[in-house]
Order: C-alpha cells, then structure tokens, then sequence
C-alpha cells in the first residue's frame, strides 16, 4: 500500500510537466486521480496511469470549468482529499513594454485559475472531513527576476492566496502549501527557460536543475497525513538557489 491509498486528487496541467509527474506518483502511492488540461494531453496521462485515473478537459480561467471538474472527481471517486493546481503558463516581457491584454492572460490563468481550483476545493472537502490544497507558485513568485514581471507578479499573488487560505480553512482540517519550483527542467516552460538561459540550471548549490518528479514527491508528501502539521508554508524547490545572494 501507497502512503497515499484511499486518498482522491485532482491534478491541474496534468497533460504534461510537473502536473504529468504528479498524476504519475499520486497514482503509484494509491491515490485515485483526476487528471486535467486544456491541450487534450491529458487523454494520455489518464490512458498510462490506467484505472486509477479520469481525465477531463478544464480551462482553469474559466470557473464554471473548474467548479465542474471538481464536481466530476466527487461523482466519480466519492470525495475529494487533495487539489492540486498546478497548471499556468509562463511570460518574457519587461513591465513597461507589457500590454493590458497579456497581464490580463496571466492573472487570469496563473493566479485567478488557481484561485478557482483551492476555492471549490474548499467547498467539496468541507463536506468530507478535510483535505489539502497544493499551489503551484514559484522562485520568481519570491525573489523577482528581469524579463518576467507579469509571472513573478501571479506567483507572488499565489503565494499569498496560498497563505489566506490555510488561514481561513485549516478549522475545516484544510491544509492549504505551496510549491515555488526553481529551474525544473519539462518539456514545457522549463524547457524553454533553459534553452533561453542554460547557466540558470546550474547556478544552484547542487549545480543541475530539477525535475518534474521532484516537484511531484514533494507534493505526494504534502497531500499525506505524514504531513498533517504543514499548513500555511511556501516551499522553495530551487537546489537552494534562492538562498544565493548572486
């Protein structure tokens, strides 16, 4: 048995990257998993995970769609123990040459998608006993970096909405943490980050970059009752590189 068995999670960009990776290890520590993305990947994480997963397709911008997708992992697994938001996109551009339409992109998927997923998570697990929320935020959501204003703003915004809701709902026996991811390497934005600057990889005390699964140990952890005290906490998973003046 999985330290995760009997548990219900609901994973956000699992069509890929660290979302894949979670639906992946949740699985293989016994939790059931619906697995969910707006890219149609999602098909696929379900199809290699097997019968322990559902997928869905969800646009996290849009609260119906998540409101329905956790309607979904209740009507089909009876409860809900663990949300997951993990999904979001990434951005390259100076604050001053940033158009209104763009901001708007990312704060309504990086910060208002997830906002969406802990609120109606918070709802179901309210009926159910508890549960736990896991935000995806970021390095940059804590330390800010040129090029990637808009993105360290959403993630700075997940790190507090992450905060507020372990504060309003840990009486419900809803721990609410957050991962803040460093240089991990997927085949998404992680990717292309390194492409881009291949030095950030390895600037670290550990000298490499993570990867998709380490995120996805951490918030196996973080979803199981070995965990059952973290509540309200802001992770850092850099190899340490945020406790680097330079």
């Amino acid at each position: 048995m999985g330290f995760l068995e009997g548990k219900v999670a609901a994973i956000t960009g699992a069509g890929s990257g660290m979302g894949k990776a979670c639906a992946r290890i949740f699985a293989r520590e016994g939790a059931m998993v619906l697995v969910s993305d707006i890219s149609g990947a999602q098909e696929q994480t379900a199809a290699d995970i097997g019968a322990q997963a559902v997928a869905t397709r969800c646009d996290i911008s849009d609260e119906a769609q998540v409101s329905a997708m956790i309607d979904l992992a209740v009507s089909k697994f009876g409860r809900l123990d663990a949300m997951l938001n993990v999904g979001g996109i990434g951005s390259g551009a100076l604050l001053e040459s940033l158009e209104a339409a763009d901001f708007d992109k990312m704060l309504n998927i990086n910060l208002k998608g997830m906002f969406f997923g802990a609120k109606h998570a918070v709802r179901a697990m309210k009926e159910t006993g508890g549960g736990t929320i896991t935000n995806w935020s970021s390095l940059a959501g804590l330390i800010p970096s040129v090029g990637s204003g808009a993105y360290n703003i959403a993630k700075a915004g997940v790190a507090m909405m992450t905060r507020q809701f372990a504060v309003e709902a840990g009486k419900y026996n809803i721990r609410s943490n957050a991962v803040c991811p460093g240089m991990i390497l997927t085949e998404g934005m992680g990717r292309a980050g390194y492409e881009a600057q291949p030095k950030r990889a390895t600037v670290n005390p550990l000298g490499r970059p993570g990867a998709a699964e380490d995120a996805a140990e951490l918030a196996a952890f973080l979803a199981s009752d070995r965990a059952a005290y973290i509540n309200g906490v802001l992770i850092p998973l850099d190899g340490g590189w945020g406790c680097m003046l330079a």
